[in-house]
């Protein structure tokens, strides 16, 4: 049985269960629904951690030093990349894998790189039930690599526990990082490259968004978002970084439980809008009734919130 593999560590089982799970063809559903329900008394990672930034920041290298100094501390590591999807094929387009060369060899780690398929947010829909998975396959540092684009931010930190922001030196200075409302989120910023002819501008860079966090209220009651430095590519900096997760781990101890509760109830209201969605779609395959409604709305003849209700109401 693949659920019995895959608490065993098997990898092709758990890149099977997650294939499963993904996948968007209806005889799948009940399939990948009787296998997570399989999975009822899965232990939960000990760190859930959202990772962003812009393109061109360093994630990738930084996820894998990141991760190898997490694997040397004796901890099995997952890191789902969420890439934005080929609109002919469907399929992820970076493969964050192919740039975490030493990561994906090591047999505590395990990468998985995830097509949008075109939903917002920059996660991909089942997100939340890959992690499920790597976490009953035994990996207890689950790492959730965002597109870095619109509002993977927002979504990326209702999944995980720690949210952390990636900036590079000259990517603007703290005052505008602070309007781009990423910093309300993030739990550290972590100023990558910070080597060579950069580490200067790099110290000036963290100076400025401790200048500018410090005028936002904290979003965490029991965290104050901390900025440090690093260069992924050499090391210098990794131990600050390390310093300052296991801080926000330690001080989030007794509330991290009802943060996951949270979340979790968030998430269970989005699926049932998915699945509201779905079966109206369904019950309609032949004609989406949608269209009809269209052009009433286009005019301005029907409100939206009275078509939608229209919709909802059809048998």
């Amino acid at each position: 049985m693949i659920a019995d593999a895959l608490r065993s560590g098997d990898r092709r089982a758990l890149g099977r269960a997650i294939t499963l799970v993904e996948s968007t063809r209806a005889e799948d559903e009940e399939a990948a629904a009787r296998l997570l329900e399989s999975l009822a008394h899965v232990t939960p990672a000990r760190r859930r951690i959202g990772i962003s930034g812009a393109p061109g920041v360093g994630k990738s290298t930084f996820i894998e030093a990141f991760g190898l100094r997490a694997l040397e501390s004796g901890r099995r590591v997952a890191v789902i990349t969420i890439d934005p999807s080929s609109v002919k094929s469907g399929g992820s387009i970076l493969g964050d894998r192919t740039r975490m060369e030493r990561l994906s060899r090591h047999a505590g780690a395990f990468i998985r790189s995830s097509p949008t398929r075109g939903t917002l947010g920059g996660v991909a829909r089942r997100t939340r039930d890959v992690i499920r998975l790597v976490e009953a396959a035994g990996h207890d540092v689950v790492i959730v690599e965002t597109v870095g684009v619109g509002q993977s931010e927002v979504a990326a930190a209702a999944m995980t526990d720690m949210f952390v922001v990636l900036m590079a030196p000259g990517a603007g200075d703290g005052l505008q990082g602070v309007k781009r409302g990423i910093m309300e989120l993030a739990d550290l910023v972590v100023v990558n490259k910070a080597d060579g002819d950069l580490a200067g501008l790099a110290r000036h860079m963290v100076a400025d968004f401790r200048q500018a966090l410090s005028l936002l209220r904290p979003g965490r009651s029991f965290w104050t978002t901390r900025v440090v430095s690093c260069s992924a590519l050499t090391g210098d900096g990794l131990d600050e970084v390390d310093d300052a997760v296991d801080g926000w781990f330690d001080a989030a101890r007794n509330h991290l439980d009802a943060e996951r509760r949270t979340q979790a109830a968030q998430a269970i209201r989005n699926e049932v809008a998915d699945l509201i969605l779905a079966r109206m779609m369904s019950r309609n395959s032949t004609n989406d009734p949608s269209l009809t409604l269209a052009a009433d709305v286009a005019c301005g003849r029907l409100p939206l919130r009275t078509a939608a209700r229209r919709l909802l109401d059809e048998p």
